[in-house]
């Protein structure tokens, strides 16, 4: 047995077929059959059950997936964890919300890969709730993600910022009350399949405020976009660092008890990378203490 049959292994749980496992770690189907059959052999015990067209794991193989996952994890913490700080080389998945990719993310990153050259972040964007599966089966080592309503007691959470929805609306507008703009003009919805589309439409219930929904998306741009080409109105979190070129729109508090986005970077407190966690935290919120992205060119000092 090997950390390579055992990452086969977590690969097959996590795409539920041999063929999509095979796909994942880059070997051939046949690999993946053979493998598993070693293991099962190896280990003499029914992994999966054969008996139906897609084989299944058994309530014995779902427990030896969870170990699996331990060990791997401190496989590959073993070096991170003596290195100290010269461990700060190599990858690290890193998720990522729609909203943090054209501001805040770019300028943390390129303060990390001031100070540590050989990391490299790679960046997987999602909605809170997918990061959050791939957070558990180890495909990502860290996720900057909206806070769920709840957390269990695995998980390490750190808030980065708290942004207090607003109204947006084009320059055409005149009124200055949100409340009448959002009746009066088609809405343009965040996603309900994001945190933040929920607490929007939370907010909305609980203080019986009538929308016409237009359409409904899943990022900021896009529904910037829209509400510029005066297509309706929006709700959305006031990004805590503006981005390079805003889009000149009205931006209007919510009334009182007005909902606010908790903006956080989570991990596993088992993950292997917890120095570079630690540091991808710290440049988020230096990120979040600047507020504005302004990109330095090659040869350009910043202002």
């Amino acid at each position: 047995m090997s950390i390579r049959v055992l990452k086969t292994l977590i690969a097959v749980a996590d795409h539920g077929t041999f063929s999509a496992a095979s796909e994942a770690v880059f070997v051939t189907h046949a690999a993946v059959s053979q493998q598993m059959k070693a293991l099962e052999s190896n280990w003499d015990v029914v992994i999966f059950d054969r008996s139906k067209r897609t084989p299944e794991l058994t309530p014995i193989g779902l427990q030896l997936v969870a170990r699996a996952r331990e060990v791997v994890r401190s496989y590959d913490n073993i070096v991170p964890s003596v290195l100290g700080d010269d461990g700060l080389t190599g990858e690290l998945y890193l998720g990522a919300v729609p909203t943090t990719l054209t501001a805040l993310l770019p300028l943390a990153i390129s303060a990390l890969k001031r100070c540590w050259p050989k990391l490299h972040i790679r960046v997987v964007p999602g909605l809170t709730h997918e990061l959050m599966r791939q957070l558990e089966r180890g495909a990502l080592g860290a996720a900057l993600i909206s806070r769920p309503a709840s957390l269990t007691d695995a998980y390490h959470w750190t808030e980065i910022a708290a942004e207090p929805f607003e109204l947006l609306a084009s320059m055409d507008t005149v009124s200055d009350d949100p409340l009448h703009l959002l009746e009066k003009y088609p809405f343009i919805r965040f996603s309900r399949e994001a945190v933040v589309g929920m607490q929007i439409e939370n907010w909305l219930v609980e203080h019986k405020v009538r929308v016409s929904d237009i359409m409904e998306l899943d990022g900021l741009e896009a529904i910037s976009s829209m509400v510029l080409s005066n297509l309706g109105v929006s709700i959305a979190p006031r990004p805590c660092v503006e981005s390079y070129n805003p889009l000149p729109l009205r931006r209007l508090p919510l009334p009182v008890n007005a909902p606010v986005r908790r903006l956080g970077l989570i991990s596993r407190k088992d993950a292997p990378k917890g120095r570079v966690i630690d540091e991808v935290c710290r440049v988020l919120l230096e990120a979040v203490a600047i507020g504005k992205f302004a990109p330095v060119f090659q040869g350009e000092p910043r202002a």
